[in-house]
């Protein structure tokens, strides 16, 4: 009686499991058919992934961009881009081991939340954004680029651009020149991308909050060959937080860019309009008051990399009534070898152009430690610095104190220091 229970027990349990396995495999393959691709839409590359992004906004699935593109014109390694893939809300954008590059034709950026762009003066507030490569992916820059630079750099004079004087076309740089660009946009994620030769910065943020960006590795030099000469493109920062970013995490930052590899940047400009090609934002830059615009609760870890335009490898930078508050800055490792960058981390500036060296307490509760760096000035103050803590920083490879007091002491108040130091290069045995 035994043995015949376990045999029809036996029999039932196989049955059992042989059905699960053709239900995991039924939902499994209803997932696969059902993953959104630019490949299943026609038009140009930029065209084709929007399609996608706007065809997932009414399902919830997620748009994956494959390694191979199946254009009309037959299968390739690499998405061009004539114009920007805009990200809606609730959009899950999966690059998975793909190549991305922006054109010669291009004028705009990579990524941009679909929120903003040229002439949109109000912009709103988005959720749910999620930016992931799987694999290696790469976002690049063009190779002959009809813009580079900020909005302060005209073209053809201090940085390079193929719409230098030719009419109807912005003689400066502008947003338009950042590689991602997200306004406006709560709970996101940006991870696992290398980024390489920005027409500007890289990745810029504004009033955005709720995200973590992770993962990350810059490849920029401040110049690129364009029809072999070598030819200049500034302000490749690295990671930008402009106006208003809160309540961010910014983890395993590595690479080099050709200015600031991470700026937190609060720069007041209420003569500029938002969606305007006359400035390096897309939003207006402006103080709304009340504290919206200050940027806080940022915390930055584990960043392995250098500057290789000889800048800063991280700066803190806040003019004109706004605040940089509760920022954490925990393990930096310069791993320049050439050019020594003029600070490791840079706080503040006294350039009037800013608006000179921020009141004591505009700055504060900023937490710094584990610092390795070749720089010339490893911490740079500027501006002022009020309420905070520098602990574990060496300096090495280069002359001087390991905290450079530019704006002077009386702009510093109840900031502890502890372990601090620089230390001299052993010469190899003879």
């Amino acid at each position: 009686m035994f043995s015949a229970f376990s045999a029809t027990t036996g029999s039932a349990f196989s049955r059992l499991v042989a059905m699960l396995l053709l239900v995991v495999a039924s939902t499994y393959s209803v997932s696969a058919l059902a993953e959104i691709t630019p490949n299943d839409f026609e038009g140009t590359d930029a065209e084709r992934i929007n399609q996608a992004i706007v065809a997932a906004a009414k399902t919830g699935e997620p748009v994956v961009v494959p390694r191979i593109n199946h254009s009309a014109e037959g299968d390739r390694a690499v998405w061009l881009l004539d114009s920007a893939i805009l990200v809606r809300e609730n959009t899950y954008l999966e690059l998975r081991n793909c190549h991305i590059k922006l054109s010669d034709r291009s004028r705009d950026n990579m990524i941009r939340s679909a929120n903003c762009g040229m002439g949109i003066t109000d912009i709103k507030p988005i959720n749910n954004v999620t930016i992931i490569g799987k694999g290696f992916v790469t976002l690049e820059g063009a190779d002959n680029p009809r813009s580079t630079g900020d909005s302060a750099k005209v073209l053809g004079e201090r940085t390079y651009g193929t719409d230098a004087g030719v009419a109807g076309e912005s003689q400066t740089g502008d947003w338009r020149n950042i590689g991602i660009l997200l306004a406006y946009v709560e709970h996101f994620r940006i991870e696992n991308l290398f980024l390489k030769n920005a027409h500007g910065w890289t990745i810029s943020l504004e009033r955005c909050a709720h995200g973590v960006v992770r993962d990350l590795q810059f490849a920029a030099t401040e110049s690129n060959l364009v029809n072999g000469k070598r030819v200049v493109f500034l302000n490749q920062d690295g990671l930008d937080l402009r106006q208003g970013c809160h309540d961010i995490d910014i983890s395993n930052i590595s690479g080099y860019s050709g200015d600031d590899l991470i700026a937190l940047t609060n720069i007041v400009n209420d003569k500029q309009v938002a969606g305007s090609a006359e400035s390096m934002m897309v939003s207006k830059p402006n103080n709304r008051g009340n504290g919206l615009d200050d940027i806080r609760n940022i915390t930055i870890r584990n960043v392995r990399g250098h500057t290789a335009g000889g800048h800063h490898i991280v700066r803190l930078l806040n003019a004109r009534g706004l605040k940089i508050y509760d920022v954490i800055l925990d393990g930096l490792i310069d791993t320049s070898t050439g050019r020594n960058p003029k600070a490791a981390v840079k706080i503040g500036d006294a350039n009037p152009v800013w608006g000179g060296v921020t009141p004591l307490g505009d700055t504060y509760h900023i937490f710094i430690s584990n610092i390795i760096s070749r720089a010339r000035h490893t911490i740079l103050i500027g501006g002022s610095l009020s309420e905070s803590s520098i602990s574990n920083v060496l300096k090495y490879g280069a002359a001087g104190e390991p905290i450079t007091y530019q704006s002077g002491p009386e702009y510093v108040r109840n900031v502890s220091i502890s372990n601090a130091q620089t230390m001299k290069i052993s010469s190899p045995a003879p």
